[in-house]
């Protein structure tokens, strides 16, 4: 596939159609509140860190988020074990207070639905790379949600992030992807994103009953979703596995 690569800073009228992107994340991910309030921030606030790409009709297949932030400030140093949104709550607070950033995350890569199985996510992934070496940064890492893992959602999550092939790599596909850019395992974060949320709200995203107190094994998810019918309220909480790409 021929693909054109920009940014959102280079064509900011491209935002309605890069943003309205089909995709295919369960619908109880998109449903972070922490997610709601700063993802949208992105493009808005941080338009050069917004890469998409088009194929040769001009329509846009690909997309991919990453927000700069100050690891090494102060109480900082280490990737948080609250991943996904601990570090979008970083960045715009770093944002706020004009700290200097010294790293960037990626926060998304996503491909659309159609154009999936043709290596796009690799090529979005070398984009946002590239973007942040040439605006002299040293790291990119990436809070990553293992593809694979969703189909076994009782392993625990260290041991299935390091299992490897016999080549080495990783087993989980997302993850070999980032290992093949050069990526290493830092960390896992075990609270990288919570969804909690009515039973009825969760009802309407998985068409499952959730009318049984306990661990329920959702379509997508990569760990079972607490359910507590007597308070009403069911609970996800999705680890992530933290890779990072020296540049």
């Amino acid at each position: 596939m021929e693909l054109t690569i920009s940014s959102l800073a280079e064509r900011p009228g491209m935002a309605e159609r890069v943003l309205g992107m089909a995709d295919s994340w369960p619908a109880f991910t998109v449903n972070d509140l922490v997610g709601n309030a700063h993802y949208p921030r992105i493009a808005a606030e941080l338009p050069e860190y917004v890469q998409f790409a088009e194929d040769e009709h001009g329509e846009v297949v690909a997309h991919a988020h990453s927000v700069p932030f100050a690891l090494d400030a102060e109480g900082r140093g280490r990737l948080p074990a609250r991943g996904w949104d601990e570090v979008l709550t970083w960045a715009f607070s770093d944002l706020r207070h004009g700290m200097a950033p010294d790293t960037v995350s990626a926060i998304s890569v996503v491909v659309a639905p159609h154009a999936q199985g043709r290596g796009l996510s690799a090529r979005m992934l070398v984009a946002m790379r590239d973007n942040a070496r040439a605006r002299g940064f040293r790291e990119v890492v990436a809070p990553v949600r293992p593809s694979a893992k969703h189909l076994e959602p009782h392993t625990p999550v260290e041991e299935y992030a390091r299992r490897v092939r016999p080549d080495g790599l990783p087993h989980d596909p997302w993850l070999r992807v980032h290992a093949r850019a050069g990526a290493t395992l830092d960390s896992v974060a075990p609270a990288s994103m919570t969804v909690a949320a009515s039973l009825e709200e969760w009802r309407g995203w998985t068409g499952l009953p959730f009318d049984t107190a306990g661990d329920v094994e959702v379509p997508g998810a990569l760990v079972p979703v607490r359910c507590e019918p007597e308070r009403d309220c069911a609970v996800y909480v999705e680890p992530n596995v933290w890779m990072r790409h020296r540049l």
